[in-house]
């Protein structure tokens, strides 16, 4: 069945994908739409709806775009980390910040207000890549993160020893709550980051600690990180070109941590505060619920949300 997806002012109507390979009015196409933020373009058949996401370092993929609906009882959430459970985006975009700064070999750089959008929610190399391309072109991506993993490692290790930025990760308001009556429904919870492992898990530790909720791994039903960073002398998974907006990080969260089959996607939600997110939870065939704060308004995700909140008090009167 094809998705209902309302093409309205926040897409933009586009002759044809980036890549070429499909144009509209040809090949069975009847339409073609990008997103406001340009990360994804929809290619409307009369029976199905194909999503191509774009890709800064040279590998676009294409999905098929499921029809959603959420059906009750919700078996599990699946829930972002960076703005949705804890907010960190200005600490990390901080650190991309002194690594392009690193390979300018000027401490005084400062990235611009119209760049947040396109070094935020994405994989660490995108958000390098396109600072790169704009400010340094000359320059490597690789080089940019080897200086981002030493300025990763420098900080995350003040902050281990109480000397860092103390306004680096800070719980979003409710969350405590809101997890605890998840539990006492018992309903499954996965969080799902796009972040590497080395500075995803202790944002979220930190989190519980300020809560005094415990271990995450022990309370969690499934934590899926983006990987380990691959970096010169060491062995990594690289999780660079498939996180969000791609479905997989979604999709191994619940088929393979939660053990949640694709049949019973429909008692399954997600909830973003990115448009990445929102892309990725759809991808993966999930209703998605968007939470404010994030970039999902301005980057014209919002049609693709089931429901947009404020809070997790508005998202618990949708489960």
């Amino acid at each position: 069945m094809k998705p209902d997806i309302n093409f309205n002012s926040d897409f933009t109507q586009i002759s044809a994908t980036t890549d070429g390979r499909f144009v509209s009015g040809k090949s069975g196409v009847n339409r073609i739409f990008q997103t406001r933020d340009k990360k994804i373009e929809f290619v409307d058949f009369e029976d199905q709806i194909l999503a191509v996401v774009n890709s800064a370092l040279g590998y676009p993929a294409y999905y098929p775009v499921n029809p959603v609906k959420i059906e009750k009882p919700v078996k599990a959430v699946l829930m972002d980390l960076d703005g949705t459970s804890v907010h960190s985006e200005e600490f990390w975009i901080w650190i991309i910040q002194l690594s392009i700064a690193s390979v300018l070999g000027n401490p005084k750089f400062e990235l611009k207000e119209s760049d947040i959008p396109f070094v935020s929610g994405h994989s660490v190399s995108e958000h390098l890549q396109y600072c790169i391309t704009k400010y340094c072109p000359e320059k490597s991506v690789e080089e940019a993160r080897e200086y981002y993993f030493q300025h990763v490692k420098r900080e995350m290790q003040k902050i281990i020893e109480g000397k860092g930025r103390k306004d680096a990760f800070i719980p979003t308001r409710g969350l405590k709550e809101f997890l605890l009556e998840l539990k006492r429904r018992k309903i499954k919870i996965g969080l799902v980051t796009s972040g590497l492992y080395q500075k995803a898990y202790p944002e979220i530790l930190s989190a519980f600690q300020t809560l005094d909720m415990g271990d995450p791994a022990k309370f969690y039903d499934a934590i899926i990180t983006a990987g380990f960073p691959l970096i010169k002398g060491k062995a990594g998974t690289m999780g660079e070109l498939s996180p969000k907006p791609h479905p997989w990080l979604y999709a191994e969260t619940c088929r393979i941590g939660l053990g949640i089959p694709f049949r019973e996607r429909s008692q399954v939600i997600g909830i973003e505060d990115s448009a990445a997110g929102i892309y990725s939870i759809r991808l993966a065939g999930f209703s998605a619920i968007g939470i404010s704060g994030g970039n999902i308004l301005e980057s014209g995700s919002k049609p693709l949300c089931n429901h947009y909140c404020n809070n997790f008090d508005e998202i618990l009167r949708i489960i």
